[in-house]
């Protein structure tokens, strides 16, 4: 079990503790690496580290079905395609906690109600900030929003750079991943399917 710390006392900020035992894994990875964790310049690493995996990672804090959880009724009759695109996120690979960095493209197909499209962003990111794979993170962002708002259709495409390729391994920089998921109508009919992915721009 970790063992808290007070108060930084170097910090006037007042930032939460971070677990000693936290600090001295990042040590021994530090030390692991090649450097001395006790030089001049890392010395508050650990800390820093600590409370940007923290941040990295809040999406663990998140349940991204509740931003879903207003609705709106009065669309004056709207019924076709609601899409969100370009919408940026970072996200760790789950095998190498390396940054995927990418962009992703959100619509539905709304039945009865709508949502605020600031909602689809949230539940982009709700799923993003966890250790991931982008298959995962593809459905998990589709299957949130067909459970939650249950409209005819949904259709998700993610495009993303994975520094576990880019900067490690076969060091292939430039390269994307794309990934996709429909559900609904976008699956089930093909022109609706090639218009939602045309609106995308794919």
């Amino acid at each position: 079990m970790s063992s808290l710390v007070g108060p930084d006392e170097d910090d006037p900020r007042g930032k939460a503790p971070v677990p000693q035992d936290v600090q001295e894994a990042i040590r021994t990875l530090i030390r692991w690496a090649g450097d001395d964790p006790e030089r001049e310049g890392l010395l508050d690493t650990p800390k820093r580290v600590a409370r940007a995996w923290k941040e990295y990672c809040s999406g663990y804090d998140d349940d991204p079905a509740i931003h879903l959880s207003r609705i709106f009724e009065e669309v004056g009759g709207y019924d076709e395609v609601v899409l969100l695109k370009d919408i940026p996120f970072q996200s760790h690979c789950e095998h190498h906690m390396a940054p995927i960095i990418g962009k992703a493209a959100i619509a539905y197909l709304p039945k009865d109600h709508v949502v605020g499209i600031s909602k689809l962003a949230r539940v982009m990111h709700g799923y993003a900030r966890r250790l991931q794979i982008q298959e995962r993170l593809t459905a998990e962002v589709a299957q949130c929003i067909w459970d939650n708002l249950k409209p005819r259709g949904v259709a998700v495409v993610i495009e993303a750079s994975h520094a576990c390729m880019t900067a490690r391994g076969v060091r292939t920089p430039g390269v994307t991943m794309v990934t996709s998921q429909m559900m609904g109508v976008f699956l089930e009919d093909e022109r609706s399917r090639k218009e939602v992915l045309s609106l995308m721009g794919y």
